[in-house]
């Protein structure tokens, strides 16, 4: 990296100031007011880029100069900034003013903001992107903590042959829209940590996301050695020991960063696990903040920390071998937090007793966190059974893990059509509250969808043929005449994805002669734009875009289809606006949630996808179409050829014959239909101005709220808490069940359970009676009323239920209780009658 202070200093440019304070905010890639000043500047670099920074530090003073010297330019740079302060109240100071909230600090290992600030790969980085821009949009106090990639993630091209090129070229500090973290001496922030024996600086660096601050860290520091400074080279490349550098930086980096500008967030949220070194860290400031032990320290501060996991399947979690671990963190352990280097390698594993065992990261952020949830409610169900190992004996859908289903920021990804659509009906603050009303978007006429979408197609189809001409000279591929490659009045078909073998890229490629059948029949054909990378190390995902591209080497598909590469945020963006029709064919259940279906939403566009992730809750006949029978068949391949020919013939009968199918005035009315119940029912659902009120009031608040009780009056509670399940763990095996009975008369059995509480005291237990649930989301736990105990220590409870279930459906059991402790998250003891 280069140009370490990207500072432009042009002294006497009347207006210089306020241009760069406007380019240096990410405000205006989402609110699109400020594009004709940078337009003006330079046309072709804003298209390219979509970088006003770039286009800054490129355009010459005397341009600069001469477009500032007109009042009316400055006035529009004014009023910009206006927006980007205005003070009035959020939702947030409406709807909380006075809460224990002041801050949340929001870790992640990636960050999808702007084609710009390339420091993302995917989905988790949308995630994040966009959860910072709703905080922006909502008034929530959060700031971001990410890492700042020398290379980021792989760029890609295709060879001759149609192989997956990986490449990296590097992101120039000076050309991206962040600048240093500078102390009030001017000194640039720089922080060190210890890894492996050996002290290392560390880079601070603010980007300003509309009223948020993302705060990023980096090693490029020439302090470093050369093997140091590459450790945030890469986002997800190279080896075990490097993403556990990368992590550490990112984790134990991160919430020192926070310290040393004077922030202290009530609440620590972990986007994935990559990150859970900070719970750590968090525990380690405190405890030397307070004088106390880690134990307490963590007791303390968990409560204040939430893990929000992505992963559908076990194996996708960072999983470290002891001995990294010892090499790494043994200092950090021993002589930091104070603990023995296998008390914090226990945190990280199922059974701790297992010296062999790796550290998972996921394990070390459900120990460390008061609250956990998955991203879809489909994968709240696969997290419990995921995680289902680490409460043993208790049953899979009491696992203490909850769920907030993703959303997109909706002005990131909508189009200029749909938002002058949209602002006409619902207003231009619709998305920073409650959200649009169903009835502002009813009136919406059907003429106004049709033209919105016929504009958006047209658009697309010009994007698309500007992108192939550029891929085509830059592969060095033969020429085509453009206008043969799309057109615009044919349903248009996107799959636009990571391509990995989960997802299934090749379902439409199952009978390749009938899908060139749809692409080439002559009354009602269909067009297809694909994009997508593989991991460079995923070499069956590399397989699968050659096999693609071998496909479109058909001379029978030319013009139908195209295979964009390098598919980034910015060609996401383009290609959501103007897709009729998004495909996503995951196994189920390992799509999380997947977000690029939502993006389609407020642009009229239509799903087609399995019954996975967010799909699996938002479909209905009504919104679009599915595939699947919404249960787990594993990678069966004769599923996979079923599923095939479904969709091959829902494609056939249902989808495209709706398309074509016109009234008088040329719309199609039946598939107008299901665009306008898309975007009443689902756009303002799966939006994320939804997940950050849920977070807000599920999540934020009641974490902010236990961690300031647990905190008060020199951490009385979280003291009185730490020695209650010290003394729970210490006496368990001491309470032991008596006799059971159980009467029916009445249509009531009547049950009677005997308990010997040993050496814990009654109160500090709950004695239950169990049942199954019949159906998903019932209770069938029914709390036992006790009494005694008697001379002989023995307390009886009993409990009526209803008898129209048989006696032998209920079990009795007893779990440790304490009003302030979450069970069993932080006191997993369970003891079943036997």
């Amino acid at each position: 990296m280069s140009d370490a202070n990207p500072v432009i200093t042009w002294p006497n440019v009347e207006g210089m100031d306020a241009l760069a304070e406007l380019a240096l905010n990410l405000h205006w890639s989402w609110n699109h007011a400020s594009d004709e000043i940078w337009e003006s500047l330079d046309s072709e670099l804003w298209q390219t880029t979509q970088n006003p920074w770039l286009i800054l530090r490129t355009v010459s003073k005397e341009k600069v100069k001469s477009l500032l010297a007109a009042p009316e330019f400055r006035q529009r740079i004014q009023e910009r900034l206006r927006q980007n302060h205005e003070s009035a109240d959020t939702w947030f100071q409406q709807k909380h003013p006075g809460s224990a909230l002041s801050s949340v600090a929001y870790f992640s290992m990636e960050f999808m903001l702007t084609e710009a600030l390339p420091i993302y790969s995917g989905g988790l980085g949308n995630v994040a992107g966009d959860q910072m821009k709703a905080a922006s949009d909502l008034g929530v106090p959060v700031v971001g903590i990410g890492l700042l990639y020398g290379q980021g993630y792989f760029r890609q091209a295709f060879d001759l042959d149609g192989n997956q090129q990986a490449l990296y070229p590097v992101n120039d500090p000076g050309q991206l829209p962040i600048r240093p973290l500078r102390q009030a001496n001017g000194e640039w922030l720089r922080l060190q940590i210890q890894l492996a024996g050996s002290k290392i600086w560390i880079r601070s660096w603010e980007a300003s996301v509309g009223r948020t601050k993302l705060y990023l860290l980096d090693m490029n520091d020439f302090a470093n050695t050369a093997a140091q400074r590459c450790i945030t080279s890469q986002l997800y490349g190279g080896d075990a020991e490097m993403r556990l550098k990368q992590e550490l930086v990112l984790g134990i980096g991160g919430w020192r960063l926070l310290r040393a500008l004077g922030l202290h967030p009530e609440v620590c949220h972990l986007n994935e696990g990559h990150a859970a070194f900070a719970v750590l860290e968090r525990a380690r400031s405190y405890m030397e903040d307070h004088k106390i032990s880690f134990d307490l320290a963590l007791n303390v501060t968990r409560s204040g920390n939430l893990f929000t996991t992505h992963t559908a399947v076990a194996a996708g979690f960072d999983r470290f071998d002891p001995g990294l671990m010892r090499k790494y963190l043994r200092h950090y352990a021993e002589d930091e937090l104070g603990l023995p280097m296998e008390d914090l390698l226990a945190m990280g594993r199922q059974n701790a007793d297992d010296r062999l065992e790796p550290f998972n990261m996921a394990y070390l952020a459900v120990r460390g966190s008061g609250q956990i949830n998955g991203v879809s409610k489909l994968h709240g169900q696969v997290s419990r059974h995921i995680f289902q190992p680490l409460f043993p004996r208790w049953p899979e859908h009491e696992v203490p893990i909850g769920a907030v289903t993703n959303g997109i920021h909706v002005p990131t990804w909508d189009s200029a059509e749909a938002d002058a659509l949209w602002t006409n009906a619902c207003g231009k603050k619709r998305w920073r509250g409650d959200g649009p009303q169903k009835d502002e978007i009813h009136r919406i006429t059907d003429e106004q969808f049709w033209q919105m979408r016929t504009l958006e197609r047209k658009r697309l189809v010009e994007r698309v043929r500007r992108r192939y001409a550029h891929q085509v000279a830059s592969e060095y591929l033969p020429s085509q005449d453009l206008s043969e490659v799309l057109d615009e009045h044919v349903l248009t078909v996107g799959f636009a994805r990571r391509f990995a073998t989960y997802k299934r890229p090749n379902l439409l490629l199952h009978d390749p002669e009938r899908l060139i059948r749809l692409l080439r029949d002559p009354q009602r054909p269909l067009q297809l734009i694909l994009a997508g990378k593989a991991h460079p190390q995923d070499l069956p995902g590399q397989a699968l875009v050659k096999m693609w591209n071998d496909f479109i080497k058909r001379p029978e598909v030319k013009g139908h289809i195209v295979f964009l590469s390098d598919y980034d945020m910015q060609m996401a963006q383009e290609l959501v606006q103007g897709i009729d029709l998004w495909i996503n064919t995951p196994r189920r259940p390992w799509e999380a949630c997947g977000t690029s279906g939502m993006k389609v939403l407020v642009n009229g566009g239509l799903n087609f996808s399995e019954l996975d992730g967010w799909w699996a809750e938002a479909y209905s006949p009504q919104v679009g179409w599915a595939i699947g029978d919404g249960l787990e068949h594993g990678d069966d391949p004769a599923r996979d050829a079923l599923e095939a020919d479904a969709m091959y013939t829902l494609l056939e009968r249902q989808v495209v014959p709706e398309f074509y199918q016109r009234n008088e005035q040329g719309m199609p009315c039946q598939w107008l239909s299901r665009i306008r119940e898309s975007i009443c029912r689902l756009t303002p659902e799966f939006s994320v101005g939804r997940t950050l009120r849920d977070y807000t009031k599920h999540h934020y608040l009641p974490a902010a709220s236990g961690y300031a009780q647990r905190a008060a009056n020199e951490n009385a509670l979280g003291a009185e808490l730490l020695a209650w399940q010290q003394t729970i763990a210490r006496q368990w095996n001491t309470v032991r069940f008596g006799t059971v009975s159980v009467e029916t008369h009445d249509n009531l059995h009547v049950f009677r359970v005997q308990v010997l509480p040993g050496d814990l005291p009654p109160d500090d237990l709950r004695v239950e009676l169990y049942a199954e649930p019949l159906r998903e989301g019932e209770s069938a736990v029914q709390t036992m009323t006790g009494k005694g105990p008697d001379a002989k220590g023995i307390v009886t409870y009993s409990a009526q239920v209803a008898a129209s279930r048989a006696a032998s459906d209920y079990t009795p059991r007893i779990v440790p209780y304490h009003p302030g402790v979450s069970v069993p998250l932080e006191a997993g003891q369970i003891l079943w009658q036997r």
